[in-house]
């Protein structure tokens, strides 16, 4: 039988593209990846990795030796659940994105460790789409309506909004009285909304106004965004955890009272799998229940 850190070694190198990444996954050297990677081909008489000096690939059976892999790894998980009885142990590696990840998660995720104090994290923020299975996560906290896809998938919450602005800015430009006021105003833009020009509100009667924006500044930074408009560069489109203590402490300026803005989903998604750890269902329950205790399940 392989060794199961040989296993979990060879899923990540055939999941990140390198050796290189995997070692940065794993805290592990280059060659220690490479030596686990051999003991597997010389156990089983079989080449599973092609490697050249520009980039690597898995051969038929390697392709293959991933799926049986990935079983054996999910059987050991599970038996080592059941062997540890009631507590919970293992490694979660999450993705989530960069505003979430530092307003909202950081609270469930230490509750969550002190319960279930044999659990490891391992979280990665960031506003791209990353791909789970290729770059090994268990799961992800994602923002926006879903990509039709095979992972499953479980609302937790909703993203809210907030138009604002410094009052300094607001001192030098005026304030603008009605969303449309907007196209002429200096806006910040948003690169990951799409489209990143065009912002959303609704009147009382829910009544959809789309306004077209431009400002000079696009960036794909939250927190910058924020940054900059604290510094009185424009008028930003922004989470509202974001910028829900400057709104508060009058650092910044909600626009537009009696309009609503978009909001949008949040689900917690991870691949769908015949044995799904105890220490993810758990943890996903954790999530559902950090959202509800903000006051915006």
């Amino acid at each position: 039988m392989a060794d199961l850190d040989d296993l979990r070694t060879f899923l990540a190198a055939a999941r990140r593209g390198s050796f290189a990444a995997a070692a940065r996954q794993l805290n592990l050297s280059p060659a220690m990846v490479g030596r686990r990677i051999q003991n597997l081909e010389e156990r089983y008489a079989v080449k599973l990795i092609e490697r050249t000096t520009r980039r690597q690939r898995l051969t038929a059976a390697g392709e293959e030796f991933v799926r049986r892999a990935q079983s054996v790894i999910e059987a050991a998980d599970s038996l080592s659940e059941v062997s540890s009885g009631d507590a919970l142990s293992g490694r979660i590696r999450m993705s989530g994105p960069t505003t979430l990840g530092i307003k909202r998660l950081p609270a469930i995720i230490t509750r969550f460790v002190a319960e279930h104090p044999g659990v490891k994290f391992e979280m990665s923020l960031s506003d791209r789409f990353v791909d789970l299975v290729s770059e090994g996560f268990d799961l992800a906290v994602r923002v926006g309506n879903l990509r039709a896809s095979t992972m499953v998938a479980r609302r937790v919450g909703t993203y809210r909004f907030a138009c604002c602005a410094s009052p300094d800015y607001l001192a030098r430009h005026g304030r603008p009285k009605q969303p449309g006021d907007l196209a002429a105003a200096r806006c910040i833009l948003n690169i990951n909304l799409v489209p990143r020009n065009r912002w959303n509100f609704y009147d009382h009667a829910g009544r959809a106004l789309t306004v077209e924006v431009d400002g000079g500044i696009e960036i794909d930074n939250g927190e910058a965004q924020r940054a900059l408009a604290l510094d009185g560069a424009g008028i930003v489109y922004l989470p509202l955890d974001l910028v829900e203590s400057d709104l508060a402490e009058g650092r910044l300026v909600r626009l537009f009272h009696g309009w609503k803005l978009q909001t949008l989903p949040v689900h917690i998604v991870h691949p769908s799998r015949s044995l799904v750890p105890r220490r993810l269902t758990a943890f996903i329950e954790a999530v559902a229940d950090g959202f509800h205790r903000s006051g915006r399940p």
